[in-house]
């Protein structure tokens, strides 16, 4: 069972780590840093985007628009970080309710 808890606590971190490179690729790109036409550029920013999209959008239709300023990544990484803590506390209780395998 520690196991499984293990293995998804590892696939959020994954997670977590997409959206922020996600993020800082999207910063290069506008401010000019990377080439945005580069095939490779190109390549990495359309895969984390469709990586993370599907977290993202959800977050980005209920806030308020900020203008420029996009923080449905700090959110999804907040969420992220707190289901983390959730399963932890889950793996703990079942731990001393005596079922663990």
């Amino acid at each position: 069972m520690s196991a499984i808890f293990w293995l998804v606590g590892e696939l959020i971190h994954l997670y977590i780590l997409a959206i922020i490179a996600a993020v800082v690729i999207s910063m290069l790109v506008s401010f000019g840093v990377v080439d945005g036409r580069n095939q490779f550029v190109f390549q990495i920013s359309d895969f984390l985007n469709r990586v993370t999209a599907p977290a993202l959008n959800p977050i980005r239709r209920v806030l308020p628009n900020f203008g420029a300023v996009d923080i449905s990544p700090l959110i999804a990484i907040l969420l992220l970080e707190a289901l983390q803590m959730l399963l932890a506390d889950i793996e703990i209780h079942l731990e001393m309710a005596g079922l663990t395998f």
